[in-house]
């Protein structure tokens, strides 16, 4: 069993790139952590991204974390097999970050299974989901990750969890940024978000739900951490500061926390999901709200 490091524990691999999930190995990491005495004091946070896009390194920086991150020394290869998770050090409340393997990897070729299966998972259990791209992909599509943002988006349809008083929080990480204006940037991206939005299928009586009432969108550009290390340490440590008392009114993660699952049945909770996810070969997983509801609202 790995033990703590300072703060924050070991990361825990709890789904491995096979798509198995780890329940043992999630279920040591709840106990090293002491997760379960958190009630509903506790936010989880993801990251998804293009492989090799400095996802990990990113988390490290952000949160105290020790993802593996990719050796500069060797050729660009997947680093993040799987989904890894960990607990953010000097960040109350409790913060659980998972690093999320990176998308568009030559491993994988053609076969977008997995990514889409992990970023359903990343959406269904997280407050808050940064979603990793470099600055100068703005305005393509796979580089974008408009593919995985409508996934994402139709999901979150398919779901019927439109209350207001529980939103996902968005943050689009634009990494290595530009002498472009930042407005702009954000203007042009915030764009793209709500077209993908708007043409996403919705019933009759979501069809004028605008992505404003589901999502808190942002938008961050941080410099390169290779070019420009020290202010892209300054960035990442004013970003932080926004993780701490997260789940205060006005908060990353703020808003009504009644509905928030246990942090003691957070595993099993975890598990479940991966289990629908890969049992829908079509990732047309309406059934979540079968068993989020089973989970945080028990049926009669």
């Amino acid at each position: 069993m790995e033990e703590p490091i300072g703060e924050y524990s070991c990361p825990v691999q709890i789904i491995d790139s096979d798509g198995d999930f780890k329940n043992a190995g999630l279920d040591r990491f709840v106990e090293q952590v002491k997760l379960g005495e958190c009630g509903a004091s506790y936010v989880v946070t993801s990251i998804i991204g293009a492989q090799s896009s400095g996802k990990s390194t990113l988390m490290n920086h952000l949160f105290g974390t020790g993802f593996t991150e990719m050796d500069i020394n060797k050729r660009r290869c997947q680093t993040t097999k799987g989904i890894w998770i960990a607990k953010c050090a000097g960040i109350e409340p409790c913060t659980l970050a998972m690093d999320v393997e990176g998308t568009d990897g030559r491993e994988r070729g053609e076969d977008d299974t997995f990514e889409r299966r992990s970023a359903l998972f990343a959406l269904a259990i997280s407050d808050i989901v940064l979603i990793n791209m470099w600055c100068h992909d703005l305005g393509r599509e796979h580089a974008a990750n408009k593919p995985l943002l409508r996934t994402i988006f139709e999901v979150k349809v398919m779901m019927h969890s439109f209350d207001p008083a529980r939103k996902t929080t968005l943050i689009f990480i634009l990494r290595d940024k530009t002498k472009s204006s930042l407005e702009l940037l954000q203007l042009d991206l915030k764009h793209d978000i709500r077209k993908i939005w708007n043409a996403v299928p919705k019933s009759r009586d979501h069809e004028s739900t605008l992505l404003d009432e589901i999502f808190f969108v942002e938008v961050v550009a941080l410099s390169s951490y290779e070019d420009k290390e020290k202010e892209f340490q300054e960035e990442v440590s004013q970003l932080k500061q926004r993780f701490i008392n997260s789940t205060s009114p006005g908060g990353l993660a703020g808003g009504d926390r009644t509905g928030v699952l246990p942090a003691s049945e957070f595993s099993h909770y975890a598990q479940e999901i991966w289990t629908q996810i890969k049992k829908n070969k079509d990732l047309d997983i309406a059934s979540h709200k079968v068993f989020r509801n089973f989970f945080i609202f028990p049926l009669e």
